[in-house]
């Protein structure tokens, strides 16, 4: 829609009502697992570049579609090569995943964390027999669960910088 003088008025000011919450639940889905966080970050990103448009706002997605893919990269093998390190598997952690999604269904708010933990000390311990051994495993594990979110957390830092920059330039 165009104002009297010919010009398209800027959607920045309304659209950020409602993507700078939505850019909250994602950071929040990154803590408490329920959302894929990171991508809702991502995503607020792309809709408010669809809504303002142009170079500047398009690039500010690009950084921030950037930093993304860095931080899926860096999440799978920061962790993972610790934990390889210590002596956990891979199938230990999808099957602790497994358990989490059937923990978030049978326990609600906190069954998914505890069925993960519950499931990797029961895979580690049919593994190795010994209980202090799967303990210690999945401390391990845990350790690496906290290593992600922390990368997801600092990536959804910086895509909220690279947001901010963009809402800026597009603003002068």
């Amino acid at each position: 829609m165009l104002d009297l003088a010919g010009v398209a008025p800027d959607a920045t000011p309304a659209a950020l009502w409602l993507l700078v919450p939505l850019f909250a639940v994602g950071v929040f889905g990154i803590v408490f697992p329920i959302l894929p966080g990171l991508i809702v970050c991502l995503g607020t990103v792309l809709v408010w570049a669809l809504e303002v448009g142009g170079t500047r706002a398009w690039a500010t997605f690009g950084v921030a579609a950037a930093i993304y893919l860095l931080a899926v990269v860096l999440q799978i093998t920061i962790p993972g090569r610790k934990m390889k390190a210590e002596g956990v598997g891979g199938a230990t952690i999808l099957l602790g995943l497994a358990a989490a999604v059937v923990g978030f269904f049978v326990v609600p708010v906190v069954g998914a964390p505890l069925f993960f933990v519950a499931g990797i000390y029961l895979v580690e311990l049919s593994r190795y027999r010994d209980g202090q051994r799967a303990w210690a495993a999945t401390r391990s594990a845990l350790k690496g669960v906290l290593r992600s979110m922390g990368v997801e957390l600092s990536a959804a830092m910086l895509i909220a910088i690279t947001w901010g920059v963009g809402i800026v330039s597009h603003s002068v």
